[in-house]
């Protein structure tokens, strides 16, 4: 690979130090917006690239342990404040490498800094309870401890926000940190890695190795001194990550697909249904594990609801994400349209109507990017594909039925279960629907893809290994319960 001497070449960080792979390999981030603009080079690091940061956090968690909760949190509170200095640059970075619109990656970087703020908090609450013991002349109690090495595996959805929701709560309840990034993404994380590098964090105890995930991401599953794995990304690969750490005795979580609905019943406000199926479903181009996917409407409103979508849809502005204006950007690779351009042929070629979009944007400037329009089917059935797998891109299947009782067997009638939402005024189907809908999360009145930091976070059925992530749940994956019993002599 001849390399362009302007664009920069982004290392491994490891044992507080930026250093290249030992097989001196590299490979182009480039732009989806513009395949011919290469963001970064990054490491294609060997599996000996790994094995070092792996054994240097070993070895560096065990004096990390020995801070206090409130230590661990000051330097959290550091990074917050170097992150949230560097908003503009990395959200920048962010738009170029993934195609996420400027405002939307400012407001995820603004969440990162939210994030780390948040669980350098947590670095003072309780560890432990005070149990009664039946020996009156004892003492028992229980402490939280650190698993030791946590094995980070991150997508390129959300290449801010995401490690460090893992890494945050991982690092401020002792543990030490390996990160492994989507290489498609990984120039956006290197930047974050920076901020944890610049607020002096002890060596060793955060470590950023890219490359392949055959190579680095098996790495850490295998790796005998890694202690717990937590990955987000395919339910494919997150079951080979499951599978892997069990085999080893390693603690998993995994938080995998979704193909989330959304109800909209006969006394739904539609206009905000409208609204926030578009914002739920499109937005990031449709590409996160929350977006709207099925739009389960009732038979009274459906036309009406379809006529308003429809119209909403064609008045998206689709162009490059760092013009100001531009609502929705690219398809994050060139990989990821063709995945979205498939499922849209399954559609049609399975009995789907089409009703707006459909087509790869090829007019103009934008005919060197990965651009999709926004795309609504209609008479969709709820065994076809596109009504089943997840699809990632921005898609809208739209299911008619005649009840809400129907609408709840429809939406829960795939292997997912993370997102759902209902919109609706009457009190009783909102009840209905929270105690019968299978999903992690349930929202009424609001957009499918949607929490707040401080909750917890992750799905049933297939779309996680049934930890949560984010708020004071995040305790219960990064740390193990020890029970202690003491007794006077």
């Amino acid at each position: 690979m001849v390399l362009k001497t302007d664009v920069k070449i982004f290392l491994n960080y490891i044992n507080g130090e930026w250093v290249e792979s030992t097989n001196s390999e590299v490979e182009a981030s480039i732009s989806p917006a513009n395949r011919d603009e290469i963001v970064g080079y990054i490491q294609k690091s060997s599996i000996e690239d790994l094995n070092k940061a792996v054994e240097t956090a070993s070895v560096a968690q065990k004096s990390w342990r020995k801070l206090s909760g409130a230590e661990r949190g000051s330097y959290l509170y550091k990074v917050a404040d170097i992150l949230e200095a560097r908003i503009d640059d990395i959200a920048e970075t962010m738009t170029r490498e993934m195609g996420k619109t400027l405002p939307e990656a400012k407001g995820e970087t603004a969440r990162g800094v939210a994030i780390l703020r948040y669980y350098a908090g947590e670095g003072m609450r309780k560890v432990g309870d005070v149990i009664p013991s039946s020996d009156a002349g004892a003492l028992m109690f229980t402490s939280r401890v650190p698993l030791g090495v946590v094995g980070v595996i991150t997508p390129w959805n959300f290449p801010v926000a995401i490690p460090i929701w893992k890494i945050a709560p991982a690092l401020v309840y002792g543990n030490a940190v390996v990160l492994k990034p989507a290489q498609e993404t990984a120039v956006t994380a290197a930047k974050v890695i920076e901020c944890f590098a610049d607020a002096k964090l002890p060596n060793g105890v955060i470590n950023f190795v890219t490359g392949r995930g055959t190579v680095i991401g098996q790495g850490l599953i295998d790796h005998p001194q890694v202690n717990g794995i937590t990955f987000t990304g395919s339910d494919e690969v997150g079951k080979q990550v499951g599978l892997g750490a069990f085999s080893r005795g390693a603690k998993y979580q995994l938080e995998m697909g979704g193909k989330n609905p959304v109800i909209v019943a006969e006394d739904a406000d539609l206009d905000l249904a409208v609204e926030a199926t578009i914002s739920g479903g499109l937005r990031s181009t449709g590409q996160k594990c929350t977006a709207t996917s099925r739009v389960i409407v009732h038979k009274d409103v459906y036309e009406t609801f379809k006529e308003k979508l429809v119209a909403k849809v064609k008045e998206i502005k689709v162009g490059n994400p760092l013009e100001d204006g531009v609502w929705m950007g690219p398809s994050a690779s060139e990989g990821q349209l063709n995945t979205v351009l498939s499922y849209i042929e399954k559609g049609k070629a399975e009995g789907a109507k089409l009703l707006v979009g459909g087509n790869r944007i090829v007019d103009g400037e934008l005919a060197n990017g990965f651009y999709v329009e926004p795309t609504v089917f209609d008479e969709v059935k709820n065994d076809m594909t596109i009504a089943q797998e997840e699809i990632f891109g921005p898609v809208l299947a739209l299911i008619k039925v005649d009840s809400m009782e129907e609408a709840i067997h429809v939406a829960n009638d795939v292997k997912f279960g993370l997102s759902a939402s209902l919109f609706t005024t009457n009190i009783q189907k909102m009840l209905d629907f929270m105690s019968d809908m299978d999903a992690g999360l349930v929202r009424i009145n609001a957009e499918s893809a949607g929490v707040e930091l401080q909750a917890p976070f992750g799905g049933m059925k297939q779309s996680s290994s049934h930890s949560r992530e984010q708020g004071q749940a995040a305790i219960e994956f990064f740390t193990a319960i020890k029970t202690m019993f003491v007794k006077g002599s």
